[in-house]
């Protein structure tokens, strides 16, 4: 990989229309690297230069976080050969790329269970997020070993366990108390959910974050998802009406007074 290309600059100013937090599956790399005849973890390699692309656009489009479905808690049922393959590609780029993410002011933040990895994988990616920890221009989310029912029991167990504890009341337990011991309680929830590949569903990703995330599902393989893929994305987004529970009605007035309140 190139660690040398030149840091991206930050242009864009965040507004409505852009969101502040994308998640995205990244599927198709096997059937990527089947319709050339190649074995699946060549297209896992070719994987990894569409993450640089979405990160880069992200930087700018003026995107704030982006979270991606690396490997799933399901993912330990494939084939032995092609994991271990991940596993290594996971070191490569964790190598090949965090120089680059810390010099684009990229902070990244690995989410799920690590301690299934091996020891060399937990350190190189400890020592990854203290590299990038004080960066600010764009938070990279890395969803490993994660699952987002895996989520929501961990979040559960830990609130059970503060609840024996006598710290919490569970009287006063609601959706802010739960949503606090997820796994990234101190960032906003997604905003818009990206899966390429064709498939139309969430795969166990983010579930309790995305319940008002706008859905975007492509045909596009992972390999082939580029800027001018995940630009258009951005676009259908930026035409979409969120309204979280609201009538159209209302959310045209309320941005109505806003506008005449400027």
């Amino acid at each position: 990989m190139d660690t040398a290309t030149p840091a991206v600059s930050v242009t864009a100013e965040h507004n409505g229309s852009i969101p502040r937090h994308v998640a995205i599956i990244m599927d198709g790399n096997g059937r990527w690297a089947k319709l050339r005849g190649r074995p699946r973890t060549v297209g896992h390699r070719e994987g990894v230069k569409s993450v640089r692309a979405v990160v880069d656009e992200c930087l700018r489009r003026g995107v704030k976080t982006l979270t991606i479905f690396a490997f799933s808690s399901e993912n330990w049922q494939r084939p032995r050969s092609e994991v271990n393959i991940l596993m290594e590609l996971f070191m490569t780029a964790l190598r090949g790329e965090v120089r680059r993410m810390n010099e684009n002011g990229v902070h990244l933040r690995i989410i799920g269970e690590r301690s299934a990895f091996p020891e060399k994988l937990q350190r190189r990616i400890a020592d990854a997020e203290a590299l990038t920890a004080h960066n600010t221009a764009l938070l990279l989310q890395v969803a490993a070993n994660y699952g987002g029912r895996w989520d929501i029991t961990q979040a559960m167990r830990r609130l059970l366990i503060d609840v024996q504890a006598g710290r919490l009341n569970p009287d006063l337990l609601d959706e802010t108390t739960l949503a606090a011991y997820l796994s990234f309680p101190d960032i906003p929830d997604p905003d818009l959910f990206i899966r390429t590949g064709g498939e139309q569903r969430l795969s166990n990703f983010v579930l309790w974050q995305s319940a008002y995330a706008e859905l975007y599902f492509t045909d596009v393989l992972w390999p082939d998802f580029n800027e001018t893929a995940f630009s258009a994305a951005l676009d259908d987004f930026a035409n979409r009406q969120r309204r979280f529970g609201r009538t159209s009605e209302q959310i045209e007035s309320w941005v109505t007074f806003n506008d005449r309140s400027k």
